[in-house]
């Protein structure tokens, strides 16, 4: 059963990993906190009581935004203790950098927040390492004011419709299978997509193909 946490202005509850890693959950929005928490249920985790942190604990702070998110963890933000899990709707860049400056090992996407990604973040974040996903990295990488504003830049390669799906897939943070699972082709298909978009946008990896998406306009 999950945690039922007191009544007050931030909702939160504490995980515990059976590896015996420490997760608590907070949030200003119950409902997104319920989510988040039913997703690491879904994925082995034990509810428990944590009222203090302990060293190495997974704080996971979630919100609408992630400038929402870091707002529902202050005054209480990581000092060394805990290791800062961000789950947000929307990523922005602004958003990215404060996650960043506020000690966020991690940025997962609510909508790529599956249960299994979401243990395997925990995971890394517990041991230190840092987890983006590729909208979170083309969210950093992208340095360029025009790149705010709606449409494609001048210059922009065409893409065909399929090869814009597979992008905003990849986007998304979804595997070959996954994407060849939601568009009803096979993974070969998927690859070789994929080799074309590398070769048009003149990219050198999957991320890489991302941020430049996000920065050109693309998606």
């Amino acid at each position: 059963m999950i945690a039922t946490a007191a009544p007050s202005a931030t909702a939160s509850a504490a995980t515990t990993l059976r590896a015996g890693v420490r997760v608590r959950v907070r949030s200003s929005d119950a409902t997104a906190r319920a989510v988040v928490e039913a997703k690491l249920i879904s994925a082995g985790l034990r509810p428990a009581e944590a009222p203090d942190p302990f060293p190495q604990d997974v704080l996971v702070a979630v919100g609408d935004t992630v400038e929402a998110a870091i707002e529902a963890i202050r005054p209480g933000l990581p000092d060394g203790r805990e290791q800062l899990l961000v789950v947000a709707d929307v990523l922005s860049r602004h958003g990215a950098l404060q996650a960043l400056r506020a000690g966020a090992r991690a940025m997962v996407l609510s909508a790529e927040a599956t249960p299994e990604r979401l243990a395997a973040t925990i995971h890394s974040a517990h041991r230190g390492e840092g987890r983006l996903s590729h909208l979170a990295l083309a969210r950093l990488l992208d340095e360029s004011p025009a790149s705010a504003g709606p449409g494609r830049r001048p210059g922009t390669p065409t893409l065909t419709g399929r090869q814009l799906e597979v992008l905003r897939l990849m986007a998304d943070g979804h595997g070959n299978e996954a994407i060849a699972a939601t568009l009803r082709c096979s993974k070969h298909t998927v690859k070789n997509v994929i080799y074309e978009l590398m070769g048009q946008l003149q990219v050198r990896n999957r991320a890489h193909a991302v941020a430049h998406a996000v920065r050109t306009g693309l998606i």
